[in-house]
């Protein structure tokens, strides 16, 4: 048997040419990083990750997060050899259509793939937001005597990665919190695509990190085995800051144009491999080679982490025996399951004699009465919770020291906002909720469309939704954004028109666990719509109903309104019918949720052959073309807003009763 330190070289060495071997097939990938940080992925992997291949879900595993996404075969390789469940003919698939090896790892896709990376500064700021939400169960869970959420969040992230604003962003949050739990290894090896990093990256990182309160250790030499543990371990004992391991390593290690853009982001070529597995003592043949004795010692894993996993198992065990109610909680939300009864009462919490309110307070009501049931949605703003309405009523903050508050303050940091909440959703156990005005929500665009990729359970609060918030002008008045966010596959937005109608927009974001949510809404106040009159508001549901019919026997127009346009549609139906119109109004809170109706439905909502239809939204008109077709008429925004009273800017941009009457009589005519 071979001693540890040439057993070490052979695990290392097995885990670059696996990689230097799938991109060479795929004839495309990076080769570069997978070289380079072998070493300190081995080492993390096969002396401190606490986690099980046999059961990649097990709730108290530590998380590993590949911030350095393009880096993914570095992951497949560590994976395949610990015995998940990923196979040597999926390595030999790499980057092929429907391998379980894709270019970047992508959440769901892979056992043991964490989350969706590759889009630099992502992962690291999700791995802040696992370690969160860590740190605020172990803190509303665990009792003197049983530990039973106890794990770390390891990130490996690169240069690009730290160059990224949003990395910024969440690693000062992080410090501010005290996440201790949180280890990043900096794959600190000076290059990018263009070059040296020097060319755009000189800044002192281990002071930047020092300056937002983590531990810094390093750098170390990334091939020093002993010096890599040694500085791993410094970190993993400091319990009261997130900690940041610089390890100097050489992009390409062992190839002949090591230390150079070119092994960043493509094959080295047949010559050029030939030529690494010489330099490092590795038989050119055959591919994909794997030695016994490697195999074997990382294979190992698989009962250590068995063993780790019945050993937390006889703890939780132990737990429940003594605190059955708070068990029977955790592990509800942690399989993402809500309380029985939780949405008790939400039909009820707007009378039909309540005076207009804006929907963002309406929400508010409403995330107050659904947090006093559900202990696990737990989330706040981007430093404007007090126009928002997103603060859970007598619950303390989340800060250091204080880590069992549900009220969690992001600052002005929309791009680590959603980021930290996705990495919240993908670690379980809370259902995260962000909010901030919908102009900000360009700020955030990435991470939540990193989040609908991965179908994860994430509500967004956007306020403010249109020139409705009035005198604070086109910088803060959202035109484009609501149907921006329609845009995005997998993003369910919805825009309620009035406060019961925003009751069942919590009520339908809380039910969804396949993907991430929108809820738009409105600064200005807004009528009750009497659902003794009208129907219920759990047409929400379906995305779209029928509010309002009548004027003759035969209906001649549709008028499709959202949010607070619906109030307008249903004044301008009520006009047209006065003149023998036959009319119906449809309030469309949610195109998503309406798409996803059946045909029978939708065609009973919008009939085919009612071709006249006009609809209305304080935004752009882009887009409707889906549901009032060619013939239809829109009534929106063709331009930015401007700085007035909010009654005054609809009146000029002619968001009117009386525009929409004018647009479906010229159908009609």
């Amino acid at each position: 048997m071979p001693g540890q330190f040439e057993l070490d070289r052979k695990c290392i060495n097995t885990i670059r040419f696996l990689a230097v071997d799938a991109v060479q097939q795929a004839r495309s990938g990076h080769p570069g990083a997978p070289m380079g940080a072998a070493p300190m992925a081995y080492m993390l992997w096969d002396r401190f990750l606490k986690h099980n291949p046999a059961n990649p879900k097990w709730p108290d595993r530590d998380r590993f997060v590949l911030s350095a996404g393009h880096a993914s075969m570095l992951l497949y390789a560590l994976l395949h050899l610990t015995g998940y469940d990923l196979s040597l003919e999926e390595i030999r698939s790499f980057r092929q259509w429907e391998s379980k090896t894709p270019g970047h790892p992508e959440y769901g896709a892979t056992p043991g793939v964490e989350v969706t990376t590759g889009p630099l500064g992502q992962g690291i700021s999700n791995a802040v937001g696992m370690a969160l939400a860590e740190r605020w169960l172990a803190e509303r869970y665990n009792k003197p005597g049983h530990c039973v959420v106890d794990h770390r969040t390891f990130v490996l992230a690169s240069d690009g990665d730290l160059q990224e604003g949003v990395a910024s962003e969440a690693a000062s949050l992080a410090g501010t919190l005290g996440l201790g739990k949180l280890i990043v290894l900096y794959d600190d090896n000076d290059i990018q695509i263009e070059g040296s990093t020097d060319l755009t990256f000189l800044e002192d990182v281990a002071h930047r990190f020092e300056a937002y309160g983590w531990g810094v250790f390093g750098p170390v030499d990334g091939l020093d085995l002993a010096a890599i543990e040694s500085a791993v371990g410094t970190a993993v004992a400091d319990a009261d800051r997130p900690s940041l391991v610089i390890c100097k390593t050489t992009i390409g290690y062992g190839s002949p144009q090591q230390g150079t853009a070119k092994v960043h982001g493509e094959p080295l070529g047949e010559a050029n491999v030939q030529a690494a597995k010489d330099r490092l003592g590795w038989p050119r043949e055959p591919l994909f080679y794997i030695p016994d004795e490697v195999r074997d010692h990382l294979s190992r894993t698989v009962e250590r982490g068995q063993a780790a996993e019945a050993a937390w198992r006889d703890a939780v065990n132990r737990y429940a025996a003594t605190f059955a109610e708070d068990a029977a909680a955790i592990d509800r939300q942690l399989r993402g399951e809500l309380p029985p009864g939780w949405d008790e009462g939400l039909k009820d919490l707007f009378p039909a004699d309540s005076k207009p309110a804006a929907t963002r307070a309406s929400s508010g009501v409403a995330l107050n009465a659904i947090a006093r049931k559900v202990d696990g949605l737990f989330g706040g703003s981007a430093d404007l919770a007090p126009s928002t309405k997103t603060l859970i009523a007598g619950e303390m903050d989340f800060a250091k020291g204080h880590y069992n508050g549900r009220n969690l303050h992001f600052g002005v940091r929309e791009h680590a906002m959603g980021s930290i909440a996705s990495g919240m959703a993908l670690h379980g156990g809370v259902i995260p909720y962000t909010a901030t005005f919908l102009t900000f929500s360009d700020y955030m665009r990435p991470p939540m469309r990193l989040a609908a990729m991965m179908g994860i359970r994430v509500i967004y609060v956007f306020t403010h939704d249109s020139i409705g918030l009035g005198e604070d002008g086109p910088t803060h008045q959202p035109i484009e954004h609501v149907m921006g966010l329609r845009t995005v596959p997998g993003l369910t937005v919805i825009r309620p028109a009035d406060a019961t109608e925003t009751a069942e927009a919590w009520r339908a974001a809380l039910l969804r666990t396949d993907g991430p949510t929108a809820l738009v809404l409105t600064r200005q106040d807004l009528p009750l719509i009497d659902r003794n009159a009208y129907p219920s508001a759990e047409g929400v549901h379906r995305g779209a109903y029928v509010l309002w019919e009548g004027g003759a026997e035969r209906l001649d127009v549709i008028l499709i309104g959202t949010g607070s346009e619906v109030a307008i549609a249903l004044e301008a139906g009520r006009r047209l019918a006065s003149e023998g119109i036959g009319s119906r109004v449809v309030s469309m809170p949610s195109w998503e949720l309406f798409d996803r109706q059946t045909t029978g439905y939708r065609e009973s909502v919008l009939p085919s052959a009612v071709w006249a239809r006009v609809a209305v939204e304080a935004g752009v008109k882009l887009g409707w073309e889906h549901y009032v077709g060619l013939r239809g008429a829109v009534v929106g925004m063709d331009r930015f807003g401007a700085s007035a009273p909010a009654e005054v800017l609809y009146e000029k941009f002619g968001i009117t009763v009386g525009s929409v009457v004018a647009a479906a009589k010229a159908i009609l005519a």
